[in-house]
């Protein structure tokens, strides 16, 4: 209903307004719409209605109009064209598709996001045959005439001609014909388009009527004189066109209006959320001027990277006190990636603790988003535990500080009084190492906060393969217990010094889980220890190794297929720093059976679904070659 308001108002205030009877030829005879949606709402809108703007500007002196708003995919190219009449047109039908065409049986308009006012032949022509009166045989052969005497006269006569052929005697008969191409169109492509026109319009004899619906011209016959007088009084045509195109710019805004005004007003209310956030974050501490982060970075000198992710890139900058920070750089190709930007903000800026790496401030204004950090100068601890040479800068006391620490941050992020947070992508990359070694926390962009004893159903699966929980993985349910098992595979990860994520290990080779299992289970995991660490020159040999097999023993609880049978984070804080306690025997981790990312069997689905029921589980995306796994953002 909502496409059909701006066909009705034009029709209605233009009656009552110029007090004339209504023109049976402003009928609209067919709106074609493309099959493709808009590129983007944003951009496409503000260039639909500045095109649409400009048209009705030119035909308001010659009834005909074309325009070009914008570029790229969003770009609006806008032509409309009335046969002499009235101008009545319509507009915004198809949205949200990226363009579409408009017949009346006195006016054309087409928009598209590219340019086409040169094409005369398209895929979607048609001819629309009247069929309510069967006519003679003779009516047919009039029909043929008139049609070529119009079409043979348009390319020359400025792209439009009528004609009329009349028959005599007792049974006489008349066919009335209009052919019209649009005024883009030279003189053979006109004659091109009427020409296959005629092959689609005489296709309707002997009906009645018929019409011809190009893409570059219109050509229409009838038994009834639809045309309008050659002749008008000039005064009545002064007064009325005014009054006829202030009541077509009155409709355009309300069609305009009734069918984005849905879209405005959920914009609206995101858009006052974010300005909100934007102005208290600007009179706060927490503000730093863009040009003072762009001068610390050296203009985001190459030479002041220090990594880059799926957020953006990450740079070391000194303020002008000598305080070193890490700004980190978000480009935002919509409005989902600002809406992580202020829920990082959000987020980080509420907690604080010596395991989390700690939010100095943000500049939202300017051509980018930035986040100021605290600058952590051993970096991540990826670029330790998977490298050969540095990994030897870590023994086992390091590495069991940084389990130690990393699972105190965690603990500190689920048990918070203030907001509960699920980080949603713990992982070695994520773990930051200060000067002496200590674990620190990072990376807020894809948290949630969660209330308590609920778990979250959420259709926007984002993490890392590898990391990830089968049921936040298979069912989208997250809770903290998905961050539980991120942690006990960052755990394992530490102990063997090898990656789970498969796009860095062989195809052929088993998971680390997978292996810490079978090793916990024959009694061999001495066998699975980073041999960086060089346990045999350690001199409480046998006391290393115990703690490392009390180590794995976790990671393996924590990776436990069931949720519920998985320790909490603080439980496992407290596993880690009670060494006398004795420990459960863990249940086998998921992805046992099969190699790839997908539950072993149905049973296994079936014991999930049973124990925490949810809607049916979205789609995964497959992962990319980087093993990152990143469907488009959607709040579920």
């Amino acid at each position: 209903m909502v496409k059909d308001v701006p066909v009705f108002f034009l029709l209605l205030l233009s009656c009552l307004l110029t007090r004339t009877r209504c023109d049976p030829r402003s009928r609209t005879v067919e709106i074609i719409c493309s099959t493709q949606l808009e590129h983007n709402t944003t951009a496409y809108v503000p260039n639909f209605i500045a095109g649409m703007q400009s048209i009705s500007d030119q035909l308001r002196v010659g009834g005909f109009g074309v325009a070009t708003v914008g570029s790229g995919l969003d770009a609006n190219y806008g032509l409309a064209q009335c046969y002499g009449d009235l101008p009545r047109w319509t507009a915004f039908c198809c949205f949200p598709y990226d363009g579409g065409r408009i017949y009346l049986d006195g006016c054309f308009m087409r928009s598209a996001n590219y340019r086409f006012f040169e094409e005369y032949t398209g895929a979607e022509d048609k001819a629309q045959c009247g069929n309510t009166t069967r006519k003679s045989a003779q009516f047919g052969q009039l029909v043929r005439k008139a049609v070529s005497d119009a079409t043979t006269a348009a390319p020359g006569n400025g792209g439009y001609a009528r004609a009329l052929a009349t028959s005599s005697g007792a049974t006489s008969e008349s066919v009335y014909v209009l052919a019209n191409c649009w005024k883009t169109l030279n003189s053979s492509s006109c004659q091109a388009c009427l020409t296959d026109a005629t092959a689609l319009v005489t296709g309707c004899v002997p009906w009645s009527d018929g019409r011809a619906l190009k893409i570059g011209c219109f050509l229409r016959y009838s038994d009834v004189n639809f045309l309008n007088p050659l002749q008008r009084n000039r005064r009545s045509k002064g007064i009325t066109i005014p009054i006829v195109f202030a009541v077509l710019s009155l409709v355009v805004v309300i069609g305009v209006a009734t069918i984005i005004g849905y879209f405005v007003r959920r914009r609206m209310m995101i858009q006052k959320k974010e300005d909100n956030m934007k102005s208290t974050l600007w009179n706060s501490h927490l503000n730093f001027k863009y040009s003072t982060l762009e001068k610390a970075t050296r203009s985001f000198s190459p030479e002041n990277k220090l990594g880059q992710g799926g957020f953006g890139s990450v740079y070391k900058g000194v303020l002008s006190d000598g305080r070193e920070i890490a700004v980190k750089r978000l480009y935002f190709n919509n409005k989902n990636r600002a809406s992580d930007f202020y829920n990082e903000v959000n987020m980080i800026s509420s907690v604080e603790h010596k395991n989390l790496v700690r939010l100095l401030g943000c500049s939202c204004v300017g051509p980018e988003s930035l986040l100021v950090y605290e600058y952590v100068p051993n970096k991540s601890l990826n670029l330790f535990i998977f490298d050969p040479e540095k990994g030897q800068l870590l023994d086992w006391q390091k590495r069991l500080e940084i389990i130690k620490g990393t699972a105190e941050g965690l603990a500190y992020l689920h048990e918070n009084s203030k907001v509960r947070i699920i980080h949603r992508d713990i992982k070695a990359s994520n773990i930051l190492l200060d000067n002496k070694f200590r674990a620190r926390i990072a990376d807020f962009g894809l948290a949630r906060s969660f209330q308590d004893d609920q778990s979250h159903i959420t259709t926007a699966i984002a993490g890392t393969l590898g990391y990830m929980a089968p049921e936040y993985l298979a069912l989208g349910q997250l809770t903290e217990k998905a961050d539980v098992y991120s942690f006990g595979v960052l755990l394992i990860e530490i102990v063997t010094g090898k990656s789970n994520n498969r796009s860095k290990v062989p195809d052929n080779s088993e998971s680390i889980i997978t292996l810490a299992w079978k090793h916990f289970q024959s009694g061999t995991v001495e066998d699975l220890i980073d041999p960086n660490m060089k346990l045999h020159d350690h001199e409480n040999h046998t006391l290393v190794k115990a703690e490392i097999t009390r180590a794995v023993h976790i990671g393996l609880l924590c990776t436990q297929e069931i949720p519920s049978l998985r320790p909490s984070s603080l439980g496992a804080l407290r596993m880690l720093q009670r060494i006398e306690e004795t420990l459960p025997q863990p249940d086998r981790p998921p992805f046992t059976d099969e190699r790839t990312m997908e539950l072993p069997n149905m049973t296994d689905a079936s014991r999930l679904s049973d124990r925490h029921p949810s809607p049916s589980p979205p789609s995964p995306t497959p992962p990319s070659a980087q093993g990152e796994y990143s469907p488009p953002p959607h709040h579920g």
